[in-house]
């Protein structure tokens, strides 16, 4: 089409006295147009020739920080999400000009209108992920594609822009490549990363936002659990509701999580370490604070069975969840592990019945953060649910495999797939 389009304009403009565009191009033509087929496919082409600039890697600006920050150590003492590092990236997009050149910029605060959507609407979306050091010195990602397939879902859900996940990718890259000293080289520790979109127009009103700001911050953190697997209680929290169907339970946005800090303090006052989310009449599990959540137990049946809720809208689409159906029904398939995998609506009182007939084998949550965080009780119904966590008391047999296994891909000790990405 484009081609043909270029040899009717130079036909049309070489017999024209003056070089106006050929009237079939013009939105208010289309009267003088004796093919409306034929218009309707030039004036999509006329658009996509004047359509907003995508986010291109290859115009990556750099500005370096003219004075380094003091690095933390990288031990015991290192708290989580409190030591940025020197740089972060930054992406300013607008409806009409699309994305501008990406930056790596010196940390530093933002400036924003008082009428921002992202302050008034929570117009704003997220991601959590995380680099690695191997003995090598390398520096990896886990599974990234996976991180800006959920972010772009995040925006399409909240009418923010989506972007091309491999361009943002190769932008993260290079903001790694340029902050890499900040990347801890010890075993458990990482560097965490915060992809974010806020919408940054400067007009009030509910409606979808024209301009926004990409943006990613990165912080050294040490492991989950400083001394081994410690596990949790829990309490089953039925009064309040963290998704529902039609909501934005899938997505990562700031939304999700802040109607959930009063039910997480009620909870700490009450002697319990999270919320473990419940859904309608019937009580259906869904996730644990801000983690998914897998139970493993013996069905009625017999069957070994890991359960974890399916993605039917309310559940986050977690990276780690995703990690670990995939790892088990592989562990599954051979003759060393007989586990059934399944991804189904199960209620808290199948949870109950289960550890009361003792069928009920371990329960963990599971998410970037901890990878596997253990649940050794959970209250429910006004009494307490005692969850098995193996012969130390601290994690089931299952939760301590998943945790080794996804770290040794993280860090690259074991391959696995294309999970383990080398920035180079």
């Amino acid at each position: 089409i484009d081609s043909q389009i270029r040899s009717k304009a130079a036909v049309e403009q070489s017999d024209a006295v003056s070089p106006q565009l050929p009237r079939a191009w013009c939105a208010d033509s289309s009267t003088h147009m004796e093919d409306p087929a034929t218009a309707l496919r030039l004036t999509d082409v006329k658009r996509r020739l004047s359509s907003p600039a995508n986010l291109d890697a290859q115009k990556l600006q750099m500005v370096r920080a003219k004075e380094n920050k003091p690095i933390p150590a990288f031990d015991e003492t290192l708290p989580f999400g409190k030591n940025f590092s020197d740089h972060m990236l930054e992406v300013n997009w607008d409806a009409e000009g699309g994305f501008s050149a990406p930056r790596v910029v010196p940390f530093h605060k933002l400036e924003l209108d008082p009428a921002a959507p992202c302050l008034h609407y929570g117009v704003q979306c997220f991601e959590g992920m995380k680099a690695y050091k191997d003995k090598e010195g390398k520096v990896r990602l886990f599974r990234p594609d996976m991180n800006m397939k959920r972010f772009n879902s995040s925006c399409a859900r909240l009418a923010l822009p989506s972007f091309d996940s491999t361009q943002m990718l190769s932008c993260l890259k290079e903001f790694l490549k340029t902050d890499s000293m900040w990347i801890p080289d010890r075993d458990g520790f990482s560097f965490y990363l915060r992809p974010t979109v806020i919408a940054t127009s400067s007009t009030l009103g509910v409606v979808p936002p024209n301009e926004a700001l990409f943006f990613i911050i990165g912080c050294p953190v040490g492991p989950y659990f400083k001394d081994g697997f410690a596990p949790v209680k829990i309490i089953a929290e039925s009064k309040f509701r963290r998704a529902w169907p039609g909501g934005t339970g899938d997505a990562k946005v700031g939304g999700n999580y802040a109607p959930g800090l009063l039910p997480q303090r009620l909870a700490q006052e009450a002697g319990y370490s999270q919320v473990l989310w419940l859904f309608g009449e019937e009580d259906y599990v869904t996730e644990v604070g801000a983690m998914n959540i897998f139970v493993l137990w013996k069905t009625k049946e017999g069957k070994t069975e890991l359960i974890t809720a399916p993605l039917d809208g309310t559940i986050l689409p977690g990276v780690t969840r995703d990690s670990i159906l995939a790892l088990t029904r592989e562990w599954s398939g051979g003759s060393a592990m007989e586990l059934e995998v399944s991804e189904r609506p199960f209620r808290m009182q199948e949870v109950a019945d289960a550890a009361a007939e003792g069928r009920l084998i371990e329960v963990f949550g599971a998410g970037t953060a901890a990878i596997v965080a253990p649940i050794n009780g959970i209250a429910y119904k006004g009494s307490e649910v005692a969850v098995p966590c193996g012969e130390d008391g601290k994690a089931g047999a299952l939760a301590k495999r998943l945790y080794h296994a996804l770290s040794d891909i993280q860090y690259g000790r074991v391959p696995f797939r294309d999970w383990s990405v080398v920035v180079e």
